[in-house]
């Protein structure tokens, strides 16, 4: 029974009474996680193969993580920008010395760093590169996730995003994913930044053609413009290196990080740049309240120091490259492709199935929790700390489903 002598149903029965619809999970309700598992109401122990959408790369409540929340929580939450803190200068410090980067803009939400990406390329725009007053462009692609605020949903293409939000922002251009070719028609003298994700995750796991993150970083050098790589989702280990751009020996003009910078602990983003895009901001140009808090820094410092100490980021591409191989094995003719880098999975069925929800639940019963994603793909996502045999145990599970469902 769960505290407050609530049960399952009950918990389930109140948020449905109570809370918007705007989401649709599965029917489990949980109460505690430990690494890559989690326990519901009632007791039933399940494997976590989403980890929060890849904000739990580290596993959940790491004990080291958990650790820095509390003494810094104990000593020193909150401050505001008015005034600067102990954490912040240091998570400054590590963060560049990790990524590479000049400058740092801290955020909370993975939304709040991709709008502040678009307000600091478009300031770069018009101060620097010389765009008429309010003409500036930023490309973006089809099928692309970016968040949920107005100005971010008006470039989606997925209707559920867009439908009956608008009027929307103007200033953005869509071109297909994986078409560098397309990006180099759309480029006129007034774009500022090509936004993108190295592999789309909401619109199923989608990993674009070898060669293309090299060539539109050649495609944006070339016509200065504004490499943003979104790697809010794909970052921090989750394919089996630091950033998914890596892959191909890419560098980003503006990485946006989020998700996993804390561990799953705390909001936490940030926009990871240089002195030329970040340089444009000035005293009260851009800012945000609890957008590099103590705690959030504390949390941060700690959560990228156990995926670095650890090995997470290794261990990613390593039991990455084993799962994919095995999933890749299994024999059912309702699977249309698998397909993933490092442990950022994917299994898309055929349409004529009947979609992807009936895999995720099947998977519940059996103590693993998916989630499906566009109708007919589900998406595995373990925590980075996830070892061999618990990957021969989610792979046992699956084939079961496959089998049976």
């Amino acid at each position: 029974m769960a505290q407050g002598q609530h049960s399952a149903q009950q918990l389930m029965d109140i948020e449905s009474e109570l809370g918007a619809h705007n989401y649709h999970p599965l029917e489990v309700v949980l109460t505690r996680g430990e690494g890559i598992w989690v326990w519901d109401v009632d007791g039933k122990r399940y494997m976590d193969c989403l980890s929060a959408y890849s904000a739990v790369n580290q596993g959940h409540c790491h004990p080291k993580i958990l650790n820095a929340l509390i003494e810094q929580a104990s000593r020193l939450p909150l401050t505001s920008r008015a005034f600067h803190n102990d954490q912040l200068a240091l998570f400054y410090e590590e963060i560049c010395a990790l990524t590479n980067s000049h400058k740092v803009l801290p955020m909370n939400s993975g939304a709040e760093a991709v709008e502040t990406a678009i307000k600091a390329v478009r300031k770069w725009g018009y101060e620097v590169k010389g765009v008429p007053h309010d003409q500036a462009e930023v490309i973006v692609c089809e099928e692309a996730f970016h968040g949920r605020t107005i100005t971010i949903v008006g470039f989606s293409t997925d209707p559920k995003a867009h439908r009956n939000f608008g009027p929307f922002t103007p200033g953005f251009k869509i071109i297909p994913y994986g078409d560098a070719e397309a990006l180099e028609r759309a480029i006129t003298p007034n774009t500022v930044a090509f936004l993108v994700e190295p592999i789309q995750g909401e619109a199923g796991v989608n990993i674009p053609p070898a060669g293309y993150l090299k060539r539109i970083r050649e495609i944006c050098s070339a016509n200065t413009v504004m490499l943003v790589m979104d790697e809010i989702q794909t970052g921090l280990g989750r394919t089996g290196k630091l950033f998914a751009e890596e892959h191909e020996g890419v560098e980003a003009d503006v990485t946006l990080v989020g998700k996993a910078l804390s561990g799953g602990f705390y909001p936490m983003s940030a926009v990871l740049s240089n002195t030329e895009v970040l340089g444009v901001l000035q005293p009260g140009q851009h800012g945000s309240t609890f957008g590099g808090n103590p705690l959030a820094c504390a949390v941060g410092r700690a959560a990228l120091k156990v995926l670095t100490e650890e090995g997470l980021i290794e261990n990613s591409a390593r039991q990455g490259a084993y799962f994919l191989d095995e999933l890749q094995k299994l024999r059912n003719n309702k699977v249309k492709e698998v397909r993933g880098r490092g442990l950022m999975l994917a299994i898309e069925f055929h349409p004529e199935i009947g979609g992807a929800r009936q895999y995720s639940e099947a998977l519940r019963a059996v103590g693993m929790l998916c989630k499906e994603t566009h109708e007919d793909t589900l998406r595995i996502s373990p925590p980075l700390v996830i070892k061999r045999d618990e990957v021969d145990w989610a792979l046992e599970r699956i084939d079961q489903v496959l089998r049976d469902t």
